[in-house]
């Protein structure tokens, strides 16, 4: 080795001390994007049905019956998707990629013989990716901002279980932009457990204290059986069956730009 090479300074993007320091964090968000864009494209995944809810609901909790239930949703709704004459247009079922409602999600597509993904969170209790997520649709993020951009990039309708601060971030996230349009596209939510919703979110003061307008009540409905979410999602989602798929959802900025 010359004397030039010892003391040539190292590689910035090749320096861990860098990468993983405070001035390496916007390279890190960005490898969050970059990194599933390339396998989303290499995967041909265009769309998703997102399922949300409770790491907590195991199948053998007290409230068990979610987990079967949104077991059988992802099996009903893969099904048909696997049916549509578009090879491409299959909606993929996709989760936050660890147990409870995210595992019931991820099993019943897999049940159905389809793909499914998991986008998975690192926490500082550990959260594992469950095992029916279909290799190589299985991410790991460290930023949540990042995982709730992917999440809303690909979905094409969302159904929502019970959860808890998690979920209802990741709820009113959608609703959010469903509301003030910053999507270019609608996105169907169906909120499963009439009950508990309405318990827990009095949607009615929120139009009475004017917090929301009525028509926003329009953004979501109501499930209680898996077969009635599947034929809501189906009536939301048939009439695009055969358009072309956009490979992403765009935002619109205030000039009618996209970003």
């Amino acid at each position: 080795m010359s004397t030039d090479d010892t003391h040539r300074p190292g590689l910035a993007y090749e320096d861990p001390s860098f990468l993983g320091g405070d001035d390496g964090r916007p390279l890190r968000i960005l490898a969050e994007y970059l990194e599933p864009l390339r396998r989303f494209r290499a995967a041909q995944v265009h769309d998703t049905i997102v399922f949300f809810g409770s790491a907590r609901l195991a199948a053998d909790a007290p409230l068990g019956p979610y987990y079967e239930a949104a077991r059988e949703v992802a099996r009903l709704i893969t099904l048909w998707s696997k049916s549509l004459s578009s090879h491409g247009r299959r909606y993929v079922v996709c989760s936050g990629g660890g147990g409870g409602i995210m595992e019931a999600a991820n099993r019943g597509a897999s049940d159905a013989g389809g793909r499914t993904i998991g986008l998975n969170i690192s926490l500082p209790h550990e959260q594992f990716p469950n095992p029916y997520i279909t290799h190589g649709l299985s991410f790991e993020f460290h930023y949540f901002f990042m995982r709730k951009l992917w999440f809303a990039h690909l979905a094409r309708a969302l159904v929502v279980f019970p959860g808890g601060f998690g979920t209802l971030d990741e709820l009113t996230e959608i609703l959010t932009l469903a509301q003030t349009r910053k999507l270019e596209r609608p996105i169907p939510v169906i909120l499963y457990g009439t009950a508990y919703w309405k318990e827990i979110i009095n949607f009615e003061a929120l139009v009475r204290y004017g917090m929301i307008d009525r028509e926003d009540l329009g953004l979501f409905a109501f499930a209680d059986d898996p077969a009635s979410a599947c034929a809501l999602l189906k009536a939301k989602l048939s009439p695009e069956a055969e358009q072309v798929s956009p490979g992403f959802a765009h935002s619109h900025t205030g000039n009618s730009g996209k970003t």
